[in-house]
């Protein structure tokens, strides 16, 4: 049977593991985390944590998106390698995976956060912290990406998973800035992978639950 990815499409950390799923060709069967699915009865049982994507193989499942990734080069390798061989070079992977999904993702969310709440005072403090962030972000990133195709030079690697929903998210709520050229053409890159598109066509359907609006726009 296929891997058995429980989370959601439109979801930016399940989009990090289906890219990386697409890369390599891998099958995978996609179990839509939602209320009253019997799928979320299940992946709740097997993680109480209440975040996804779950991996699921052979009764055994995998969470955190970094991890899924890694077991999936150990168990399902292809010919596109995620993670470096080379150790200094992998451990700039980790690094990058780490800042995308940490201080551009995690970013974002607390303008998201803060528009769930229904309360206007909220929604604008979390906007404003996440632009805060965010602009930080898109400067190192600007600066880090001279010279460069992908994340950390001219491979794709687990960073670029990391990278194309956390910017494809972040731009949404706060637009990165014709300042940052070099962010705004790598963002452009990725849109335009085969891997990551999948997943952003896969997702438009919706596209309204995103709660800060989404653009009519990617």
């Amino acid at each position: 049977m296929p891997i058995a990815i429980y989370g959601h499409p439109f979801s930016s950390y399940t989009q990090k593991v289906l890219i990386a799923l697409h890369e390599n060709g891998t099958p995978y069967e996609l179990r839509t985390v939602w209320p009253e699915n019997e799928d979320t009865a299940e992946w709740l049982r097997r993680w109480p944590i209440r975040k996804f994507p779950m991996l699921l193989e052979d009764g055994q499942h995998v969470v955190e998106t970094s991890i899924v990734i890694e077991y999936l080069q150990l168990k399902h390798p292809g010919p596109v390698r995620l993670i470096p061989a080379e150790p200094m070079e992998a451990l700039q992977v980790r690094f990058l995976d780490r800042f995308f999904d940490l201080h551009v993702m995690n970013a974002m969310q607390h303008a998201v956060d803060g528009a769930l709440t229904g309360d206007a005072t909220k929604r604008k403090d979390g906007l404003d912290l996440a632009i805060q962030k965010l602009d930080r972000s898109y400067a190192w990133l600007e600066g880090h990406l001279a010279g460069k195709t992908w994340a950390s030079g001219d491979a794709f690697t687990m960073a670029d998973c990391a990278a194309a929903p956390s910017l494809f998210y972040a731009d949404w709520t706060h637009r990165i800035p014709e300042s940052c050229p070099n962010l705004r053409a790598y963002r452009a890159r990725l849109l335009a992978r085969p891997s990551f598109a999948r997943a952003v066509d896969n997702a438009r359907p919706f596209r309204k639950l995103f709660p800060l609006g989404a653009p009519d726009r990617d």
